[in-house]
């Protein structure tokens, strides 16, 4: 058997030495075909892998805030759930916000294997200057925790989150708000909330500008510090956790609301519109790529059915003295996954060059120089090759299929 293997495989490695220009010339597209799969593939992965991991970092996995989904029952309608009740006339009770007993929630969180837990509150207040105001959401964070479940600390362009800690009244906001009020570091400013009065402020950090994670209306400042200019003591409205595995974000939080009540969001559920273009740009990716190895496989198909009008007499002879249909066909199918094998190798090549070009080239984006991210995984290689390897199989199989369903018969009759 392995003789007779070998004998055929010899008999279509001479079918294509004898043809060496269409070999080339078949080989050439798959090879360029290849190359470009990989070069558009692992530009087109890579940045969506940057862009999700990015959604990832820019904010805590899930958040945890002081949000009902739904308003709760009316105490009538509460207890009376199977009776005709009607409400009216009734005045509803305001309700301070917050997380009520988010020690418990803390504590739950943090139960899981792997996450950080840490608690917030945020609020408007308002930053003067020589006249000028700006708005400003300000953020209160405890700094030692914080810096484990964000990327805050890598955003800053000066300062450190720790600052918050170490200097009265310290405040970290973003280039774009600083340059408005025409401060820098170590400036005063006035900052006032509409339940307490202005007190200074020093500016202990600034975030760099562009930063899509952080939005250019926010400050942070020292949870308690917080606490104190909203009026709101002990009390926190939003508590963000990380997480080990990011992709359980959605099944631990459903777990986390369903016993305190509480709206917990994941990174998922919040960039939900985002991932479903993501999918839409996957399909039409492959679908152009797929095509771009779907021309290549022409090629083959061209070299072996010229291969096989040119030896119908050498068929005809390989049946008369024995040879199957099955081993005539595979004969030609060999032809068209050695031209694949080779271009394949060859169009590796070519896409790790491709890639190591685009990937050399520099992009000034927001005062710092950044390369385009690219996917050089193993995956991206195989996909290549077992498309081309099934493309080629293919396009050789069919002329294949009719060489050796001819009857060799009426070929040298013919040929007499």
């Amino acid at each position: 058997m392995i003789g007779r293997f070998g004998f055929l495989l010899m008999i279509a490695l001479r079918h294509l030495s004898r043809r060496r220009r269409q070999t080339v010339v078949a080989v050439s597209g798959v090879a360029v075909g290849v190359g470009f799969f990989l070069a558009v593939s692992a530009l087109m992965v890579g940045s969506q892998t940057d862009f999700v991991n990015q959604l990832i970092d820019a904010a805590p996995h899930i958040i945890v805030s002081d949000e009902l989904r739904s308003p709760a029952p009316q105490p009538g309608a509460r207890n009376f759930p199977d009776g005709a009740v009607d409400l009216h006339g009734y005045k509803v009770r305001t309700e301070v916000r917050g997380l009520k007993d988010w020690q418990a929630i803390m504590a739950a969180a943090n139960a899981v294997p792997g996450a950080i837990a840490s608690p917030s509150l945020s609020g408007g207040a308002t930053l003067r200057l020589g006249g000028h105001e700006e708005a400003l959401a300000i953020i209160g964070v405890d700094p030692g925790i914080e810096a484990k479940i964000s990327t805050i600390e890598k955003q800053l362009r000066a300062g450190h989150l720790r600052d918050l800690e170490s200097v009265q009244g310290g405040i970290i906001i973003g280039e774009e708000l600083a340059r408005r009020l025409g401060v820098r570091m170590g400036d005063i400013v006035a900052a006032s909330t509409s339940t307490s009065p202005s007190r200074s402020m020093k500016v202990v950090g600034l975030f760099k500008r562009g930063q899509t994670q952080l939005s250019s209306g926010a400050g942070y400042v020292l949870l308690r510090e917080a606490q104190s200019m909203l009026g709101r003591p002990f009390i926190i409205n939003r508590i963000g956790v990380r997480l080990e595995d990011p992709y359980a974000a959605q099944e631990i939080a459903a777990r986390l609301e369903a016993r305190f009540g509480y709206k917990a969001e994941s990174w998922q559920e919040r960039s939900a519109d985002f991932l479903s273009l993501l999918v839409t740009r996957n399909v039409i990716m492959y679908s152009v790529v797929s095509a771009i190895l779907l021309v290549a496989s022409f090629g083959i198909y061209t070299v072996v059915s010229n291969s096989v009008a040119d030896k119908r007499r050498d068929i005809a002879i390989l049946r008369s003295i024995g040879f199957s249909q099955g081993d005539l066909q595979l004969i030609f199918v060999m032809e068209g996954i050695i031209l694949a094998m080779i271009g394949v190798l060859l169009g590796w090549l070519l896409g790790y060059g491709l890639m190591e070009i685009l990937g050399s080239l520099d992009f000034p984006i927001a005062g710092e120089i950044q390369h385009i991210p690219l996917d050089r995984s193993p995956r991206q290689y195989l996909i290549a090759a077992a498309a081309s390897f099934l493309a080629g199989a293919i396009a050789a199989w069919l002329p294949a299929r009719k060489a050796a369903s001819v009857d060799p018969v009426d070929i040298l009759r013919g040929a007499v």
